[in-house]
């Protein structure tokens, strides 16, 4: 990495610093090893070994996990304090490619705003947008961004109706349609995601960014559902077709977050190719306080894809001062 971006990239690190503390954010500094983790089917994990003293009488090793995002300890801190937040950190996942647009290790901002939903999430986002922008000179980011619903999105890009598709059971027949090959009882969720890859994704306009919202509640998060029970309040934020943030309204009913650890927790334990420990009394977090968990909304943006966007680089090996070596 050359000077130059190397002190373009400082610059935005300083700036988006800068955008949440003049809005009274409190900055958290929180660990990259855990204990444990939220479980999520879609992630893997690096896991170390904690490794006591040797004189220790009771040497006992201790696994530990590298964080693949704050929002384990964060979360923790809303409920002792109920403040906004934000952290930019390191975060680690693993089985995934390393090259273009994924990184093994990667910087994430992270952001919770107190008695808001994912629509506040998402005027915030573009404040911190047009608030980054004027260094850029990049005004094809600049808001409003587009709003999409992923139903829309779906009509538009792949020529059905998801929910409709949903509830006559024909999602495998139009994967097919498309040339796709799904395996046999693929679920509902695994099979929008290979239609949305194939079909929406690459077809979003790239124009100007684009925040597709509603997604489909049968995807597992710990996003609210919205009223009509189909969708979660959740949107993620497309840059130039690149996927840059994803935000939800946070769930915050104790037995949805526990029923969420439990069925999360055992798609991981039969098929994760990093197993890891989840505190199962998580959930208890949501219900410390006789009011209850704060309303909150909570966005996760890849710095090293911002940085890339703002810049306008292709690539976030040419952001990183040390991109890690493709195998």
């Amino acid at each position: 990495m050359d000077l130059e971006l190397l002190q373009e990239r400082a610059r935005v690190i300083r700036n988006v610093r800068r955008f949440f503390d003049e809005r009274n954010y409190v900055e958290t500094d929180t660990p990259v090893l855990a204990p444990d983790l939220i479980p999520e089917s879609c992630l893997e994990v690096f896991e170390t070994t904690y490794l006591p003293p040797a004189e220790t009488k009771t040497r006992k090793k201790r696994s530990y996990f590298l964080t693949p995002s704050p929002e384990i300890w964060m979360k923790r801190l809303i409920a002792d304090h109920r403040v906004d937040l934000y952290q930019i950190g390191k975060c680690f996942r693993n089985g995934e490619s390393i090259g273009r647009l994924h990184s093994p290790e990667f910087t994430m901002l992270e952001y919770y705003t107190m008695d808001a939903n994912y629509e506040d999430s998402l005027d915030i986002t573009e404040a911190l947008f047009a608030a980054l922008l004027p260094s850029s000179g990049r005004r094809s980011l600049s808001p409003p961004f587009l709003r999409l619903a992923v139903e829309d999105a779906f009509r538009e890009f792949a020529g059905f109706s998801l929910f409709s598709a949903v509830e006559k059971g024909s999602l495998e027949m139009e994967a097919r349609a498309f040339g796709l090959d799904p395996p046999a009882n693929m679920g509902t969720a695994a099979l929008y995601d290979l239609i949305f890859v194939h079909t929406v994704e690459p077809n979003l306009p790239r124009d100007k960014p684009v925040a597709l919202m509603d997604y489909p509640a049968f995807v597992p998060c710990l996003a609210k559902k919205s009223a009509n029970g189909l969708t979660a309040e959740r949107w993620e934020l497309y840059v130039r077709g690149v996927e840059l943030a994803n935000c939800y309204s946070e769930e915050t009913d104790p037995e949805k977050v526990r029923s969420f650890f439990e069925a999360e927790a055992a798609v991981k334990a039969e098929h994760a190719l990093t197993p890891h420990a989840v505190d199962m009394d998580y959930w208890k977090v949501f219900s410390t306080r006789k009011e209850g968990y704060p309303r909150c909304s909570g966005v996760a943006m890849g710095v090293d894809r911002l940085i890339m966007s703002l810049t306008g680089r292709s690539s976030i090996d040419s952001v990183l001062p040390f991109p890690m070596p493709r195998f």
